[in-house]
């Protein structure tokens, strides 16, 4: 197998940070939204596995540009049918 890639350190990869619940309630009050109204992230992509994300936790995402110079987004990691498919097979 070939040398192990660490997405977190690609320049084109936003910073991801994992919120604590007392984070993830403050964010969906102020901006009056429930947990399902959020743009969704699988539980297989390459970011979420590298930082330990699960279902159910809320990511923040934190793009930076010359132009807009901080850009925040959040997401919801939810579970991919393979993650259900490999959890059913006893598979990881």
């Amino acid at each position: 197998m070939g040398k192990k890639i660490d997405v977190l350190k690609h320049e084109l990869v936003p910073e991801h940070i994992i919120l604590s619940d007392k984070e993830a309630k403050e964010v969906l009050k102020k901006y009056n939204v429930s947990i399902d109204q959020l743009p969704k992230i699988f539980d297989t992509d390459p970011v979420v596995r590298a930082i330990g994300a699960k279902p159910g936790q809320i990511i923040k995402i934190i793009r930076r540009s010359p132009t807009a110079k901080k850009s925040i987004a959040y997401r919801v990691v939810i579970e991919s049918a393979k993650s259900i498919l490999n959890e059913n097979l006893g598979e990881e």
